[in-house]
């Protein structure tokens, strides 16, 4: 049966404890509340998961117990990126074997200089003709400084097993020229809840946002909203969500979103690895008032 991306998912945190050890059975609990609040699906391991903080061994841990927690109905889509593509290619085959539903790999970009539009599309061609699950393309400028062109993912959509691309660069205007010339199937995922409504507005299925960790029930609204044609209350959910996702993302991260699980009171955010160090009282004081603020506290 083919995949279908459409909805919204939440790019789960990692529980760590103070030690750096990972909570499985805090990530169960979380999942467990996530998944009744109309979700699509979960992002584990993307970069709210501190997937760059874990080794292989795990990485595959967590991707267990996700798939041990999240319902049957639900995507799981891994985060299985690496700088090699022998090592993304390792890990998506590791996800597909634990049950992930596609495996996101994110842009390569330690040897910037070399990362061009032939070395990506090379890198995630190969990966995609050997994975057994699907490939979502995941394109995050503001932490790896590649920014994928609509071209470059135009070209990657002509491979069958490249489903999607994850774009976390904002560029709505860059979604439309993608989704015009790519087949009917392939996703166009919105990477943040800040410009979900407008992703939308110009083809793309789906949005994988940070805030839909703490606001799941408010960004489904949204979506829900607009697939039903009532623009005026999905756009008034985008607006209302902008500062909360803003809070959480650009202004105080992994740090801050660990911070406003922890303010909901039903979740366990914790601390993140180091280096990352958690919010400081001040910050989480400003944080609670945007969360009120936001109508989720």
């Amino acid at each position: 049966m083919a995949l279908t991306i459409e909805g919204v998912f939440p790019p789960i945190p990692t529980p760590f404890d103070a030690d750096g050890e990972i909570l499985h059975d805090k990530l169960k609990a979380n999942i467990a509340k996530w998944s009744k609040t109309g979700l699509s699906g979960f992002a584990v391991l993307g970069s709210n998961g501190e997937f760059v903080m874990l080794n292989e061994s795990e990485k595959a841990a967590v991707w267990e117990t996700a798939r041990a927690a999240i319902p049957r109905d639900q995507v799981f889509l891994a985060g299985a990126g690496a700088e090699s593509t022998q090592t993304a290619l390792a890990l998506a085959r590791r996800a597909g074997e634990l049950g992930a539903d596609a495996a996101m790999i994110v842009t390569p970009f330690y040897y910037k200089s070399q990362m061009n539009a032939p070395t990506m599309v090379n890198h995630f061609r190969v990966i995609a003709d050997s994975s057994p699950i699907p490939i979502i393309a995941y394109n995050m400028p503001a932490s790896t400084g590649i920014d994928l062109d609509a071209a470059t993912i135009i070209q990657l959509a002509q491979h069958p097993n490249i489903v999607g691309v994850k774009d976390s660069s904002g560029n709505v205007a860059k979604y439309a020229e993608i989704v015009r010339a790519v087949r009917p199937d392939f996703a166009v995922i919105a990477g943040s809840g800040s410009y979900l409504y407008p992703a939308l507005c110009v083809g793309a299925k789906a949005g994988i946002a940070a805030v839909a960790n703490v606001a799941p029930r408010e960004c489904v609204a949204l979506y829900r909203a607009f697939c039903a044609g009532r623009h005026d209350e999905a756009r008034a959910l985008q607006l209302k969500l902008i500062p909360l996702n803003q809070a959480v993302t650009a202004r105080w991260n992994i740090p801050g979103l660990k911070a406003a699980l922890d303010l909901l009171g039903d979740y366990y955010g914790g601390v993140p690895r180091l280096p990352l160090r958690p919010l400081g009282e001040p910050d989480r004081q400003a944080l609670k008032a945007i969360m009120q603020e936001a109508g989720v506290l």
